[in-house]
């Protein structure tokens, strides 16, 4: 087992064996590595060889800590709004000695408007329908970044009820990079950030998800 697979493994551990915080839905650590975090290597791809990343409602830690520990260049930043997790998640880390990932303990629009555009890439696995996470994500990512998400089954519904203003955001065409097999609706969604987001975003916390930007 390679040392990146071992601490992945740990990490599947570490999950399944916290009391402090529901961290993850799927119970024990084979269930954990196998369907959680092994859902998350698809995403390595898109990352930057080095620079700054953010994983926006990271919850356990998904995708982030897996970002952290294959791209020990990098320098990942864990956002999420529930202070319960975050200390649970602080734990998790200095247990699996993994040192080039912060946890910052906000709600993304707060964060993003003392920290804003300073990400080359901004990641949420399930936080949001595609509109909204792409909203909120947007304002944290410079100019020429990325940003990405994890979408199955729904992603087409969600992605056209935009219809195609994501240039609102300084975004591009939502690309779909889809895993999993031939059947498979399982896909990364990627945005690159053709110029900066306008200073209306990010709106006061909790809109995106009440009053679509796009309506």
């Amino acid at each position: 087992m390679s040392p990146q697979k071992s601490t992945l493994f740990k990490y599947a551990e570490l999950l399944a064996s916290c009391t402090r915080a529901r961290l993850t839905g799927t119970r024990g650590a084979e269930e954990i590595f196998g369907i959680q975090i092994t859902d998350c290597l698809p995403s390595l791809e898109f990352l930057p060889e080095n620079g700054r990343v953010i994983d926006v409602g990271s919850g356990g830690g998904l995708p982030g800590i897996v970002w952290a520990i294959e791209r020990p260049n990098l320098s990942v930043t864990l956002l999420d709004s529930i202070n319960k997790k975050c200390e649970a998640v602080r734990g998790i880390i200095e247990a699996l000695g993994v040192k080039n990932v912060d946890v910052v303990c906000s709600r993304s629009e707060d964060y993003a408007r003392t920290n804003r555009e300073s990400f080359d890439l901004a990641g949420a696995r399930a936080l949001s329908s595609a509109g909204v996470t792409a909203e909120l994500l947007a304002p944290l990512v410079r100019k020429g970044g990325k940003v990405l998400t994890f979408k199955g089954e729904k992603v087409h519904d969600e992605l056209s009820e935009v219809g195609g203003k994501w240039g609102m955001l300084g975004l591009s065409e939502p690309s779909l990079n889809f895993y999993g097999g031939e059947d498979s609706s399982r896909c990364v969604v990627i945005w690159e950030k053709l110029k900066k987001t306008p200073s209306t975003f990010p709106r006061r916390t909790g809109l995106a998800g009440t009053k679509f930007f796009w309506e």
